[in-house]
């Protein structure tokens, strides 16, 4: 099968999945095979509290590779390592985990492995 040149836009995009309270959403797109998304987390936003309640786990069982374009997260393991990631940061956050907003400017990231079934019920 021939292969073509694909493009979509972030900002137009093939689904989109807004958390809990308004506290932020999940912009997704296929290209070239590859789901990824886009994740704009509010200040204030916590997973246990505006996703938990919409994947119905007891804690995101997604993993996440990715790059952190604006704001801060921190996220805790479920054996309670934990870690926080800022602009720049490229990261990779393993299955099992809460996360939660660090200050008062929202988090921008860009997600490439983990937001197939991010946010979705199961």
């Amino acid at each position: 099968m021939a292969q073509q040149l694909e493009r979509k836009s972030l900002n137009s995009p093939d689904d989109l999945r807004p958390f809990k309270d308004g506290k932020g959403r999940a912009e997704i797109v296929t290209v070239g095979g590859l789901t990824l998304g886009r994740g704009t987390f509010e200040p204030g936003w916590r997973w246990s509290e505006h996703v938990k309640p919409i994947a119905g786990t007891h804690s995101c069982q997604a993993a996440h590779t990715g790059y952190v374009l604006e704001g801060r997260m921190a996220v805790k393991m479920d054996d309670g390592a934990e870690m926080e990631f800022g602009p720049g940061d490229a990261f990779y956050m393993p299955s099992g985990h809460d996360a939660w907003i660090v200050g008062d400017k929202p988090c921008v990231l860009i997600d490439v492995t983990g937001f197939g079934k991010y946010a979705k019920p199961t």
